[in-house]
């Protein structure tokens, strides 16, 4: 005897074949479904055929990231569970899925859960997934985990004696050498004004040692 739970399940899935749940929502190039379509959607449906879904979160994993302009974001993960359970006799199967989302307050582990539930969803009902995505309204790019991050500024005496052994450069393949060495040293600390000035001090000894050999 077919169980109660995977007949309500049949009955949501063939009626969201025949309604499906429209794309309506815009993000910049592509649109996608939110979790409130989702809701909207199917909460009818499980009324109507006696389905519930249950949730429940058994891992959460936090990262403090930052973005490309330096701010701090946090990306969450979360692995879930979902229980659907038959009202008409108990019956009950659970569908796993993982939720992933970034945010730079605290909504981060909010929307993880969203795309969990969103995602246990559209699978379990065989929701039409094409061009679809769970960024919802949000396109963040974080900066690489092994990214160097801004820790302080080239100490004043290193600064300049590296401008000047640069300016000092007496041909091409010296002034290579000093420049790369003062701007790894920059970059290892992210010191961003340094390096701009290394490059700007490079660039105009390289034209003029450039003029001098021609």
């Amino acid at each position: 005897m077919t169980k109660a739970v995977y007949k309500a399940i049949n009955a949501v899935q063939i009626a969201l074949a025949k309604s499906g749940i429209a794309k309506d929502r815009q993000a910049q190039t592509y649109k996608f479904r939110g979790i409130d379509d989702v809701y909207n959607a199917i909460s009818p449906l499980l009324g109507e055929h006696g389905l519930c879904i249950l949730p429940r979160m058994i891992r959460r994993d936090c990262q403090e990231r930052q973005t490309a302009k330096g701010s701090a974001i946090f990306y969450v993960i979360v692995e879930a569970e979902f229980d659907f359970v038959a009202a008409e006799d108990g019956s009950c199967h659970v569908v796993r899925t993982f939720g992933e989302a970034m945010d730079m307050s605290d909504k981060a582990t909010n929307k993880a859960m969203s795309a969990a539930y969103k995602y246990a969803a559209m699978q379990a009902f065989a929701i039409p997934t094409e061009g679809d995505n769970d960024t919802e309204n949000q396109n963040i790019e974080p900066v690489p985990v092994n990214a160097p991050k801004p820790i302080g500024a080239l100490p004043d005496k290193v600064f300049a004696d590296f401008l000047s052994a640069i300016e000092a450069s007496v041909n091409i393949d010296a002034l290579k050498a000093m420049f790369a060495a003062a701007y790894t040293a920059a970059k290892n600390i992210n010191d961003q004004a340094a390096m701009g000035t290394f490059q700007k001090v490079y660039e105009k000894q390289k034209a003029a040692l450039t003029g001098e050999q021609s």
